[in-house]
């Protein structure tokens, strides 16, 4: 008996769903609807693979339908590639969507420059039912570019750069080349570098305005010993170095390639009007090479968007103006292992929202860690200047300061006429005397935890605007050193703290 019901129940069962009418399959009849009528799979360079852009196609009726036809314009000789519910392919036969259901169709290209007549590429997905044919434009930008990348030797080896030795004494090597001879890089066509682009000894990179370089994973600009970067940005034409994704979605990503390494020993560095974005680390300057003349001159210049620091300095010597540095997964600048630092009219902020972040905007010391046998040593260096003129110290932490000082070596540093955040609510650094701020030897006429104004910082926009109490606060040497802000205007007398000079945020 209990056979015979679970065997009526079945029937029932099958006959219910045979009277579905999804499950009636029916002929597309061309009314189709989709999420987007062209795809636009943004810009892509020669020979790299896009992102993987998606399309979504419903079936609004109240049956099953099959697509005859479901292709690619131009067919097996499309550059673009398609997944159709999981199946890849260019062409597919009898597609089909449920009622009341969709499908998603998958999209990317990869494009050879010089293998097609126009750099906007175009072609459509192509739905045919026979009589009624439905289609999604497609769309891509195809840039050429100037590919730098490592050689390969017979065996498929790499060509790598020894950056050091372990604490085992081998060497560390990185994926790079080097440069063979004194090399310009021009504005004629973007460059996208595999691995680290290296500069020889007593050779000079020289990078001209409107250049535009992009960094692929794990890859960067190394400067040796002896060697020489000049970034020769304008205003209105600026130098920038990004990574090598070009799709919107990719513009404000941290981390997307490594950095620009001033190695210990380089020389005579200049960067003005550039723009650094999506490192690792925007800049590491190593090595003091000479306490009485800056190894990196840099002015009109803005780094964001570093998953570590914007600045790294260790042992360095840097004269800076103009220079705006925002949103770091650690910190925005970082003075290390003593130094001489001179900046003046700058920006240092850190609105850092990708994760919790270790250190504030600005950190200063003067000494270097490390472990033997087991043991931490602490090596002290001597911290010649760290002069901070006119600037603003800010971000989305309470305190974005932090001065930290070893005794056994020189500490020499100033801080007149900034705008600084600092908010001790628990007095943990009340009596440490470096944050003694009414020492007049190290700091003069600044403003603590005032409103700078910015105009967007999240977004990386740090004009500040008519209610900023840094307007017409700075010290006049400082700004008689800088007269133009960082977007060219000329600055009043007394000039505004910071990078630039504040305008009506309303307008």
């Amino acid at each position: 008996m209990r056979i015979s019901l679970i065997f009526i129940f079945a029937i029932s069962l099958f006959l219910t769903a045979s009277c579905r009418k999804d499950f009636d399959v029916v002929l597309s009849s061309g009314n189709l609807s989709f999420s987007k009528d062209t795809l636009y799979l943004d810009t892509v360079f020669t020979n790299i693979g896009s992102s993987t852009y998606n399309l979504k196609v419903y079936n609004k009726s109240s049956h099953a339908i099959s697509i005859p036809s479901v292709k690619l314009g131009r067919g097996e000789n499309s550059n673009y590639k398609l997944n159709v519910d999981g199946i890849p392919g260019k062409i597919f036969d009898n597609v089909e969507i449920l009622a009341n259901d969709s499908i998603y169709i998958f999209v990317e290209t990869t494009i050879n420059y010089n293998a097609i007549t126009n750099p906007i590429y175009k072609d459509s997905i192509v739905f045919d039912n026979g009589k009624k044919g439905q289609n999604v434009k497609l769309i891509t930008l195809v840039k050429d570019a100037h590919f730098l990348f490592p050689s390969k030797d017979l065996n498929g080896l790499v060509e790598t750069i020894n950056t050091g030795i372990n604490s085992e004494g081998n060497p560390i090597k990185i994926n790079g080349f080097y440069l063979k001879d004194n090399t310009t890089f021009t504005n004629d066509k973007p460059y996208v570098i595999y691995g680290y682009c290296a500069v020889p000894e007593n050779k000079t990179l020289t990078i001209k305005a409107g250049a535009t370089i992009h960094f692929h994973t794990n890859s960067g600009i190394i400067i040796e010993k002896n060697a020489t970067l000049k970034i020769e940005g304008e205003l209105e034409n600026k130098v920038t170095f990004e990574g090598d994704r070009l799709e919107p979605i990719f513009s404000d990503i941290p981390g997307q390639w490594g950095a620009i390494w001033l190695r210990a020993g380089s020389k005579n560095h200049s960067i003005k009007n550039t723009i650094i974005k999506n490192a690792s680390i925007g800049i590491i300057m190593d090595s003091i090479g000479s306490d009485t003349s800056a190894t990196l001159t840099i002015n009109n210049t803005e780094i964001y968007n570093s998953s570590n620091f914007g600045l790294l300095a260790r042992e360095a010597n840097i004269k800076g103006e103009n220079l705006v540095i925002n949103n770091s997964g650690q910190a925005s600048l970082a003075c290390t292992t003593g130094g001489t630092y001179n900046f003046t009219h700058s920006t240092f902020v850190n609105f850092w929202n990708n994760s919790l972040r270790e250190y504030p905007s600005v950190l200063i010391n003067n000494y270097s860690s490390f472990y033997e046998n087991g043991t931490q040593k602490i090596v002290t260096k001597n911290l010649y200047d760290a002069n901070f003129t006119n600037c603003i110290i800010g971000g989305s932490a309470n305190t974005e300061l932090l001065i930290d000082k070893v005794d056994g070596s020189v500490f020499n540093y100033s801080f007149k006429n900034n705008l600084i955040k600092f908010n001790d609510f628990n007095e943990n650094l009340k009596n440490i005397p470096e944050y003694n701020f009414e020492d007049t030897n190290h700091y003069s006429e600044n403003i603590f935890n005032g409103d700078p104004h910015f105009k967007a910082p999240f977004k990386n926009e740090l004009i500040i605007g008519e209610n900023s109490e840094g307007n017409n606060k700075a010290n006049l040497n400082g700004t008689t050193k800088s007269p133009f802000d960082i977007l060219g205007v000329q600055r009043n007398f007394p000039a505004d703290i910071g990078a630039y000079q504040h305008i009506n945020l309303e307008d």
